[in-house]
């Protein structure tokens, strides 16, 4: 997709603030055709940009206590076959391909100390992996959140736009 203009990052905006949000509303709230905003929720959802719009869960509510980041170093060439032994975890969340002291990084949730030495050890199985860090979180002290980068490039957008020439 190309640089999102500044309709589109309102309309992520309403869909991050309220996910729930109908296409009626959100194109009252923004003061555009209903259809403007259905193609544009349409297209954003076809590019990838958003995805299911579902609910974020609080694994916390659901019974998973711990969540722990595991960062893995992976044998030379076994990347691909590592993440895709890792994706058929369940308790696997997310992997990250990254640089610095590994190649993985995998986030893991479980609901008690024992479940997760499980998981850790199903990860440590998985081919191609060498050796692990893992990281248990305490707290979250700032969870994650795109409201405010999206603030941030609303602000960014309509200043390019009253730039003079545009």
């Amino acid at each position: 997709m190309t640089r999102p203009t500044l309709l589109d990052i309102q309309i992520l905006r309403r869909l991050v603030e309220q996910p729930r949000i109908g296409v009626t509303e959100l194109a009252a709230r923004l003061g555009i055709a209903r259809n403007t905003a259905h193609a544009r929720v349409e297209r954003l959802e076809r590019d990838g940009v958003i995805g299911h719009r579902g609910r974020e869960v609080d694994l916390d509510a659901l019974g998973f206590d711990l969540t722990a980041f595991v960062t893995l170093e992976v044998a030379q060439g076994r990347l691909r076959e590592a993440a895709a032994a890792l994706a058929a975890i369940p308790r696997v969340l997310e992997v990250l391909g990254i640089t610095g002291q590994g190649d993985l990084l995998v986030r893991a949730a479980a609901p008690n100390g024992r479940q997760l030495h499980e998981v850790i050890d199903s990860i440590l199985a998985c081919p191609g992996v060498r050796r692990s860090t893992t990281s248990i979180v305490l707290t979250h002290q700032v969870p994650f959140r795109i409201g405010p980068l999206l603030e941030d490039e609303e602000r960014r957008a309509r200043a390019e736009a009253r730039r003079p020439g545009r």
